[in-house]
């Protein structure tokens, strides 16, 4: 017994070390857990971006020499050596001021975008389902993912920065080959530079570092609208506060978007069985005080 109740004081006395030890430990570092303030990482990023538009160009010659050749994919390269006389990247971009909202407040980030063909379709909403080719790589030139072969992506499940940036493109137009294959072109083409904020930020994905500012090179071939909870609204129109960005709207704060809720107003009744009930083609307002009637709880019939 008296043997036990010394090695069930050791075991005290060592738990009691354990978790009383000093914080200030050196080799515990808490500011790893914290996530960075999003208007000094977006300045960081931005030095970042505007370095490699500096530094870097596209094979723009191959571009202008055969302005009707679909198979001239995009390529970037550094401005060194023979390529030393290349325009830079930062001479053809443009930029959106996109914002991301940190502990309550909108914080503005810099998109760089190219847009090197424009497309002669149609202009995606930036929740709509895109029917695209890509490659996406960071800064230092490491390729994290890649898609020769379209792929439909629905752009309400992107980063940010991507499904704001192919609203600048236009989709193309295809023939049908009589093996079903399809032939596109007249689509859009681009460069999306995009800051970690509107991308993975603090999160490490698929080979891609926290904070790593993104670039993508991307086809856009064409797209379908959405309507993600099938409602009767297209998801672009459940935009009720008109930012541009409907997946920040819920309208009956109960934590899912308008666009993925199938009650927008919480009041038992779908939104699709509000939305016109006389089928004169208006939205119904039956009480007339400005509020349409799926987003109305005092309205549930």
């Amino acid at each position: 017994m008296k043997l036990l109740n010394i090695l069930l004081l050791n075991m005290f006395l060592i738990l009691t070390i354990i978790c009383c030890s000093d914080d200030d430990d050196d080799d515990y570092d808490d500011s790893a857990f914290l996530i960075r303030d999003a208007s000094v990482q977006g300045a960081a990023d931005d030095e970042i971006l505007k370095s490699y538009l500096e530094t870097h160009f596209y094979n723009y010659d191959d571009f202008n020499q055969s302005p009707g050749d679909y198979s001239i994919s995009i390529k970037l390269d550094t401005i060194e050596g023979s390529n030393s006389n290349k325009i830079p990247l930062i001479n053809f971009v443009e930029e959106k001021e996109i914002p991301i909202r940190q502990d309550g407040v909108d914080i503005p980030q810099k998109l760089y975008y190219i847009v090197i063909r424009e497309g002669k379709g149609s202009t995606p909403y930036n929740v709509d389902s895109t029917f695209v080719s890509y490659k996406g790589q960071l800064t230092n030139g490491f390729i994290f993912d890649q898609r020769d072969v379209p792929i439909w992506f629905d752009l309400a499940k992107v980063v940010k920065g991507f499904r704001m940036g192919i609203t600048s493109l236009k989709s193309g137009t295809f023939d049908i080959n009589s093996n079903g294959t399809y032939d596109f072109s007249n689509y859009g083409q681009g460069l999306f530079f995009i800051p970690s904020a509107l991308g993975y930020y603090n999160n490490s994905v698929g080979g891609i570092p926290e904070y790593s500012p993104l670039i993508f090179s991307v086809n856009f071939y064409t797209l379908s609208t959405t309507d993600h909870d099938s409602d009767g609204l297209d998801s672009y129109m459940e935009d009720i506060d008109e930012d541009g960005d409907p997946l920040n709207d819920d309208s009956d704060q109960d934590g899912a978007p308008n666009l993925y809720d199938p009650d927008d107003d919480n009041d038992g009744v779908f939104t699709i069985n509000e939305l016109d009930k006389n089928g004169d083609g208006i939205i119904d307002d039956s009480d007339g005080d400005g509020t349409p009637d799926y987003l109305d709880p005092n309205i549930s019939n």
